[in-house]
């Protein structure tokens, strides 16, 4: 991947990000890829699924004592918060809907956001093109840890403190590290959020609200399908920056497991990647992967060499917005 020089104790590249060469490989010799490109023609219905179970669930919860209201959240409500991040994830790339009707996405991105509680989906959208265009920039990634985060959670007990911190630092991160002005979109989906959270409160009261809003950070947290968040960049293999898995808790997650494929073909949608790993097979067979999201988190915890510091870095020009 090129010289290294160590800077603090992230790994420092001075080489692009190697989804941009491998993508012109493999359209260059599989031009069919181009194909897999496009919407999701089921998205829109599985997601509304989900919306509406959660809205069920709200309902019958209403009732239920403390302890099973955060049981409940944990075990089902969060996880399927969890994958509404993942779908958000995915329509974020227009998947949903085509890039033609982009408005579309976007509003629909706010109605799976509902089940979440709190207003995610405008904010991601505006970060998330930089996590792909700026992959490990320094300052214009908000996916890499801050310098305090690295060298604070280095221990064990930390680290595992780190993970079930890891919804507010998500959150935290883009302010400090980059800033940038509320969009509109942000507001209306601040508005729409909050609504919903109101009518909730007003129909069934608090434990529903506390449901939706315990289940997105506990399942966002310290949970075996928050491991994506470790295994898809944290440098387990020195000069690997970005990993896939490739076990079946891609079921649950719109395949966000298929993350080399994912960061070379960024328009195709979650449920045709396993199809661009197929007919490039000898790009991704023989690339470091994941099997397990709990072994990455185990593995996380305990090794000493890993840590918020394990990610690669690198200076990025801005590029000329179109």
């Amino acid at each position: 991947m090129g010289n290294r020089v160590t800077r603090g104790d992230f790994e420092w590249v001075y080489t692009e990000q190697p989804h941009t060469q491998r993508r012109k490989e493999i359209l260059a010799k599989y031009p069919e890829i181009k194909t897999l490109m496009g919407p999701d023609p089921h998205l829109k219905w599985i997601v509304s699924g989900m919306v509406f179970t959660q809205l069920l669930a709200c309902y019958l919860v209403k009732d239920l004592s403390w302890k099973w209201i955060f049981f409940w959240a944990y075990a089902f409500g969060g996880c399927i918060n969890h994958s509404l991040t993942l779908a958000i994830h995915d329509i974020s790339h227009n998947v949903a809907f085509g890039n033609k009707q982009a408005r579309w996405n976007r509003w629909f991105a706010i109605f799976a956001n509902l089940p979440i509680g709190v207003p995610y989906s405008a904010s991601f959208k505006k970060y998330h093109i930089d996590h792909h265009r700026y992959l490990g920039g320094d300052s214009l990634d908000v996916d890499i840890p801050t310098d305090f985060e690295g060298w604070f959670f280095c221990t064990p007990l930390r680290k595992l403190l780190w993970l079930f911190l890891q919804p507010l630092f998500y959150s935290l991160r883009p302010l400090y590290v980059n800033p940038k002005a509320i969009t509109r979109m942000e507001i209306l989906n601040a508005l729409v959020q909050f609504s919903i959270d109101l009518i909730i409160y007003y129909l069934w009261g608090l434990k529903p609200v506390i449901y939706l809003i315990a289940g997105t950070i506990l399942c966002l947290g310290l949970h075996p399908i928050s491991g994506h968040f470790i295994a898809e960049h944290y440098m387990f293999l020195k000069g690997y920056e970005t990993y896939s898995y490739y076990g079946p808790l891609n079921w649950l997650t719109f395949n966000v497991g298929y993350h080399m494929e994912h960061h070379d073909f960024p328009s195709i949608p979650g449920c045709r990647l396993p199809m661009v790993k197929k007919i490039a097979a000898e790009y991704y067979d023989n690339l470091p992967h994941h099997q397990s999201w709990i072994r990455v988190l185990w593995d996380f915890v305990f090794d000493d060499t890993l840590g918020p510091y394990s990610r690669v870095k690198r200076l990025c020009k801005l590029a000329k917005e179109s």
